[in-house]
């Protein structure tokens, strides 16, 4: 039977800076002391690596994209895959950078049915409620996370089984809430987009419970460097083909309504940097200024591609550097902000040192 792990961080809030001689460590020196088996392994297979044509000094723009874990938006991924392997994505452009939104690519050409590129076979339709996954299925677990910093009032973790049927997932709720005592009410786990925010597998979440076993969901975030799926109208809801990276303000009004399917990990600066498009909605106005692909492969077709790791967000050190990012007790801050927003606390990832 599945398990899911709820599992709350238990550190103490500190009232004021320790007197002792030691100084309170900043967010990166927490990451930096992390121990080796606090760090995630990225494979290579969940690894997206895309080549824009070199920039106007002649030097090489390659961006690194990991892909979600299972089972977020997987009917997505699975057509990107197909994408790659079919060498789509090689010639394509990026036609859209509008400002403070997202940086688009795909084919410029892609609206007119006489010049758009062939699709290879094999791409399915996906249907708008994979946007969401039930909540018992991201074991094994979910660490929630205080917006607001009161990580003193969270309780121990709790465990829910898995349930068959609607009875068992309201008991196993009701369990749970019971089980935490006032951790929820009182720490206020979500935001003004979410019932309740926190991390699994690596990946900022938004979820919430129901009384059905169906109701307990949770949804990846819209954070800086997420990429997505671009799409028309309902019920179009985006084969792979366009993809877009927000390179602005997290625009969490997005979260449950575009599929997301990866993080860009190396190389944001490349996407982030490009000038901005004149048209509407950010689209360049002449071919001249797109930014040409030159090739997009899987991880482990790139000889010589660095391995990467990130913080396992069920550690203790994440669980620390969260408390950190939230309550900035280090030398330059005089006034801790008591919170932070969900998006404030990326997860960190770093080339492997070995």
């Amino acid at each position: 039977m599945k398990r899911l792990s709820l599992a709350f961080a238990a550190l103490p809030l500190l009232a004021a800076a320790p007197a002792a001689e030691k100084p309170a460590l900043a967010p990166s020196e927490i990451v930096a002391a992390a121990p080796a088996a606090d760090w995630v392994r990225i494979a290579p297979s969940d690894l997206m690596v895309m080549d824009l044509a070199p920039d106007a000094k002649g030097r090489g723009r390659r961006v690194v994209i990991q892909l979600m874990p299972p089972p977020f938006s997987q009917g997505w991924l699975n057509n990107i895959r197909k994408l790659v392997a079919a060498r789509w994505y090689d010639g394509a452009s990026v036609n859209r950078v509008q400002d403070n939104y997202v940086t688009q690519w795909g084919d410029a050409e892609g609206e007119d049915p006489k010049k758009a590129k062939k699709l290879p076979e094999g791409l399915i339709e996906v249907a708008d409620t994979e946007y969401r996954v039930n909540l018992f299925d991201l074991a094994p677990t979910v660490t929630p996370f205080d917006p607001w910093g009161h990580v003193d009032r969270l309780a121990p973790a709790q465990t829910l089984n898995a349930p068959r049927t609607i009875d068992e997932a309201a008991a196993a709720l009701d369990g749970a809430i019971e089980g935490m005592g006032e951790a929820i009410a009182s720490a206020r786990l979500g935001d003004s987009y979410a019932p309740m925010v926190g991390f699994a597998k690596g990946v900022a979440i938004g979820w919430a419970v129901g009384r059905s076993v169906e109701e307990p969901t949770a949804w990846p975030i819209h954070c800086y460097g997420m990429v997505g799926v671009g799409r028309g109208l309902f019920p179009d809801t985006g084969s792979g083909a366009e993809l877009y990276a927000v390179i602005g303000h997290a625009p969490r009004h997005l979260d449950r309504n575009i599929a997301l399917v990866g993080r860009v990990i190396e190389g944001m600066e490349h996407l982030s940097s490009l000038p901005r498009g004149t048209e509407a909605l950010g689209f360049y106005a002449t071919p001249e200024e797109r930014t040409p692909i030159l090739s997009v492969r899987m991880g482990e077709e790139v000889t010589g591609l660095p391995t990467f790791e990130y913080l396992s967000t069920e550690s203790r050190s994440f669980a620390r550097y969260a408390d950190a990012r939230a309550n900035r007790r280090d030398a330059f801050f005089n006034v801790p902000a008591g919170g932070a927003d969900i998006c404030n606390i990326p997860v960190p990832v770093r080339q492997a040192k070995d």
